[in-house]
């Protein structure tokens, strides 16, 4: 499969509460997990604060370099949550209280008894003409643009909306993983593990370095791959080098 085949993704994660630590973000992990389920690739993933330049930028740039972008945080109703207004600006449509979201919102806040607020209706907000994403947890849907997903920061939101979104989209030829025990640290095993990278191209190798008080530094090699014969070669390559590496320090120990 060739880089143009993939189906791609990236996460746009917005709010000044990500960045000044206060919140702790919970949605790049779980869109990660979904997204690798789908056979869909996260290849990249930016926070920026609540500033519509920097929103603007950063999706334009995103969602011409991406199958998909996912977007998280700033569709709430205070002053600050300017995602809609960002979203609207960087396809130049109009920002718009949408009739459907009204009405949805309209109506739930009626039956639990609570004020329509002018607040609470600029969660009804989106760039005129977008597609809804179903919200079932707080009703306030999120919304699609071409190939932009926005939706809550809320992560119970966020994963519900979510779920709704990812089971429409095409996705790709789902990943194939492996992992290996490696005895070995890094620094023994980095010239030889590279050179093995370099002879199978349609596999991506990782390698995690782990330490503990008694056996010291090991690591754990990580394979995957989109085809089973692609990712068993690089397999029995590793297996090949470790028994190799194994080899050298018997020879050296004798």
């Amino acid at each position: 499969m060739t880089e143009q085949t993939l189906v791609t993704a990236a996460m746009l994660a917005i709010g000044d509460e990500l960045l000044s630590g206060r919140t702790k973000d919970k949605n790049i992990g779980h869109l990660a997990d979904v997204l690798t389920l789908a056979g869909i690739d996260l290849k990249e993933v930016r926070i920026v604060a609540d500033e519509q330049e920097a929103i603007v930028a950063a999706l334009n740039a995103l969602r011409k370099r991406y199958t998909y972008v996912f977007t998280s945080g700033g569709i709430g109703p205070t002053h600050d949550d300017i995602t809609a207004d960002a979203v609207s600006a960087a396809f130049g449509l109009p920002c718009v209280h949408d009739d459907k979201a009204m009405t949805l919102m309209g109506e739930m806040y009626a039956r639990r008894g609570l004020e329509f607020t002018e607040a609470r209706k600029r969660m009804a907000r989106m760039p005129q003409g977008a597609e809804h994403i179903d919200n079932p947890v707080s009703t306030a849907p999120g919304f699609r643009v071409e190939n932009v997903y926005v939706m809550a920061g809320v992560p119970q939101v966020f994963q519900a909306m979510l779920e709704n979104v990812v089971k429409t989209l095409p996705g790709g030829v789902k990943v194939l993983s492996r992992a290996i025990a490696c005895p070995y640290g890094e620094g023994e095993i980095g010239t030889a593990l590279g050179e093995v990278q370099k002879a199978h191209p349609e596999t991506s190798i990782g390698s995690y370095p782990r330490y503990d008080g008694k056996s010291g530094f090991h690591t754990e090699l990580v394979v995957r791959a989109r085809s089973e014969p692609a990712l068993e070669a690089a397999i029995v390559a590793i297996e090949a080098m470790l028994a190799t590496i194994k080899a050298g320090k018997t020879v050296l120990e004798a």
